[in-house]
């Protein structure tokens, strides 16, 4: 899923690097300066998920409010679930490759707990599996090209150059004012990209947050500049993998963007204001507190 093409490659090396070279972003932009305006939180007793600031699938941010304010839980439908599913697939499957453990599809799916997972395992089972054998396929792939490349290269070498990715890991985004324990879906530490999965989805500018603020939190813990990020949309579509990538540069712009919906997100909690209703039926079908607001 993370594995840029040669096409990619070619608009990252020659397209998005040079524009962010030359261009570049502001001092007071970078996550290491989290301390200083804007970036530093205005409400410091509010920590929220990652989600939950670059979520726009509710219009007026009411989500938030019900979920962190009035404490509701929502129906998590199909999708979300399925999405959840292959999100699994897709980290333990490349952190098992990476770590050579002894982990087939078989094996993995006896560890899920279908009580968190709204879902029959028939429906996700096909597609999970499909999206396994892919990965193993694309893995054993890149890392026999380096080993053959690199004849005396010990295996640690090997992978860090064939599979360069950092996967759910672990990281604190309390000094942005967002939760502790927030989790990269992907960070490739050879090209410096900050990479983000949406599983069943159709691109939405919107998309573009998520990546930017976990290249924010990057920076901010350890310092580090993030330039570059990506969406990667993955769906099934006619029983085919489908995946495409939103390479993009995470310039001044886009990070105002997410300081803004933070600081709207981190009010409407603090404040404990109900934003309202979307006007009009502006109201998505398939958020997971439609059955509240259209109640």
């Amino acid at each position: 899923m993370y594995f840029l093409s040669d096409l990619e490659r070619k608009f990252l090396i020659h397209k998005l690097l040079p524009v962010a070279r030359e261009v570049g972003v502001s001092p007071e932009l970078r996550g290491w300066n989290w301390h200083t305006a804007p970036l530093k939180p205005f409400y410091e007793d509010v920590k929220l998920p990652m989600y939950a600031v670059c979520s726009k699938f509710c219009p007026t941010g009411r989500d938030v409010y019900l979920s962190f304010v009035e404490d509701l839980q929502g129906t998590v439908n199909f999708r979300v679930a399925l999405g959840k599913v292959l999100h699994g697939v897709v980290s333990d499957c490349l952190q098992a490759f990476i770590q050579r453990k002894d982990l087939n599809f078989d094996s993995w799916c006896k560890k899920i707990r279908w009580s968190e997972i709204p879902a029959k395992p028939e429906d996700v089972f096909p597609p999970a599996k499909k999206v396994w054998d892919y990965l193993v396929k694309i893995c054993e792939a890149r890392y026999a090209d380096v080993e053959a490349r690199q004849p005396y290269a010990s295996e640690y070498d090997l992978m860090a150059s064939a599979v360069p990715f950092l996967i759910e890991h672990k990281i604190s985004g309390e000094l942005l004012g967002l939760s502790g324990l927030l989790s990269l879906d992907c960070y490739d530490y050879l090209h410096s990209i900050m990479f983000d999965l949406k599983v069943g989805s159709e691109p939405e500018d919107w998309h573009r947050l998520a990546p930017v603020g976990y290249a924010l939190v990057f920076e901010s813990v350890h310092e580090v500049p993030v330039d570059v990020c990506c969406v990667v949309y993955l769906n099934i579509t006619k029983n085919r993998i489908v995946a495409m990538k939103d390479l993009f540069f995470a310039n001044d712009e886009l990070r105002s963007w997410w300081i803004e919906e933070r600081d709207r997100k981190m009010e409407i909690v603090a404040e404990r204001r109900d934003p309202g209703k979307p006007p009009g039926s502006k109201c998505p079908g398939d958020c997971m507190y439609y059955h509240i607001c259209s109640g």
